[in-house]
């Protein structure tokens, strides 16, 4: 089951939203979001199931042994971790180096549960602060895994540590004005997917899907700016929705998203871009690797080996892994040069360039992220470069008027336009609530005349 349906909009939300303000009591209410992330979870995998079970079910017997008081601490965590890495590496990764081997041809493939990246990483975030002292040992399984599958976040984030959740699951208080923020948030979060998404898509998807000798280089490149539009708004949309489906349950989970594409560097980027998985990868990959304390060479090999599992991560294949060691590559740059950017960053043309160096790298890294394989990646990376004129029929029939309004307005969102708007609105929340009305309504039209179209981060 997916938001953007209407079995989940008009039936699964508010029956849930009711039976939640029904149920008396906080164990009462963790018990009943945790079965309705059970059965949301079934709508979508049933089959998958007892994959998400063994993850709840594992971390939860290798916390208990990771107690203040309980011998061989360290023993119980590398085994839970290695426990949680191997049920990721199986369904995920054995494929992909079995065919580096030369042994695809034993490989039966699996199919890739629902989420697996987000409830894995979860439950490692679990063991690992357990361990550390950042929260005790959870002895109810229910709390745990609603921390684990909470439905709001299960199939794409945002990433919580168990240090920040254990205090809101076992207290929170929701108040109508929590529950109308939260709904508006969600209706943000929709209109983001429906309207926005899908029209950047739209591009995307038909200029991705030509051959590579069809492609002229105004083409190619408005192919690579709308699929940076449809991935942020996708995924932003997603995290929105999220954010705001855990308000009306009394849940405040941290933003993922802070308008990326108004960063001037690729570190600023990295700290708008996905901010919880990149404070996972810092707290849990990073700073145990030395972070930046041993020197600067020891820095860039951790800054490179933590943006390799961050392209890994986000999928099995060469062009994932080159996705993340080129923004691996760049960061490091930025910090061997951070005297000359901090001197660009003084004047406005400094800013200009900063940020046009900026959005040039995302979007070319981009384009290897999207693409089927590293030669049809870099064929079309050619193509952007060529200066070729291509087909002006094929052109045509792709930027239609009407999808070159979508990417207008794709890129005017983008930006920090929302926040402007309303700090120049009079009477903000009845524009406001009468906005989000207007997006709910066009929301409900583009769902009636389209076919469904899944998250892009569902995959990972």
């Amino acid at each position: 089951m997916a938001f953007n349906t209407a079995g989940f909009l008009f039936f699964f939300l508010p029956v849930s939203l009711i039976l939640y303000w029904l149920t008396p009591g906080k164990n009462a209410k963790n018990g009943l979001l945790a079965a309705l992330s059970l059965l949301f979870y079934a709508f979508g995998g049933l089959a998958q199931l007892p994959v998400l079970l063994l993850a709840a079910v594992w971390n939860y017997g290798l916390g208990l042994c990771l107690g203040p008081e309980r011998p061989r601490r360290r023993l119980w965590l590398g085994l839970g971790v290695a426990g949680d890495l191997a049920l990721l590496g199986v369904y995920k990764y054995l494929g992909f180096a079995l065919s580096l081997l030369g042994l695809s041809r034993l490989y039966k493939p699996l199919g890739l549960p629902l989420g697996i990246s987000f409830f894995t990483f979860h439950g490692i975030s679990y063991l690992l602060d357990v361990y550390r002292g950042r929260g005790e040992p959870e002895r109810r399984f229910d709390r745990l895994f609603l921390y684990i599958a909470f439905f709001p976040r299960l199939l794409a984030g945002p990433i919580v540590r168990w240090g920040d959740a254990r205090e809101e699951i076992c207290a929170r208080e929701v108040t109508p004005e929590d529950t109308a923020s939260g709904l508006r948030r969600f209706v943000l979060g929709l209109a983001k997917k429906l309207l926005l998404s899908e029209s950047a898509g739209a591009v995307a998807n038909a200029v991705f899907a030509l051959e590579t000798r069809e492609l002229g280089s105004a083409l190619a490149w408005a192919g690579a700016l709308a699929y940076c539009l449809q991935l942020y708004f996708d995924f932003s949309g997603y995290s929105d929705m999220a954010i705001g489906l855990g308000r009306c349950f009394g849940f405040r989970f941290p933003e993922n998203f802070r308008y990326p594409y108004a960063a001037r560097s690729l570190g600023e980027f990295w700290r708008r871009w996905h901010m919880t998985l990149n404070r996972w990868f810092v707290d849990y990959l990073y700073i145990p690797l030395g972070g930046s304390r041993r020197g600067t060479a020891v820095t860039i090999r951790n800054t490179l080996i933590v943006f390799f599992f961050t392209g890994l991560w986000h999928g099995a294949g060469w062009t994932f892994i080159l996705w993340g060691l080129w923004h691996g590559l760049f960061v490091s740059l930025e910090r061997l040069g951070s005297k000359p950017l901090r001197r660009l960053e003084g004047s406005n043309p400094g800013r200009v360039l900063l940020h046009m160096y900026t959005l040039l790298v995302v979007m070319l890294g981009f384009v290897m992220f999207r693409a089927q394989s590293v030669g049809q990646g870099l064929g079309y990376l050619g193509r952007m470069f060529a200066f070729a004129p291509g087909s002006v029929l094929t052109a045509e029939a792709v930027l239609t008027p009407g999808r070159l309004a979508g990417l207008c307005l794709g890129v005017l969102f983008s930006l920090p336009a929302l926040p402007f708007l309303r700090s120049r609105l009079r009477s903000g929340e009845v524009w406001i609530n009468a906005l989000v009305l207007l997006g709910f309504l066009l929301c409900v039209l583009a769902m009636a005349g389209e076919g469904f179209s899944p998250f892009i981060y569902q995959q990972f």
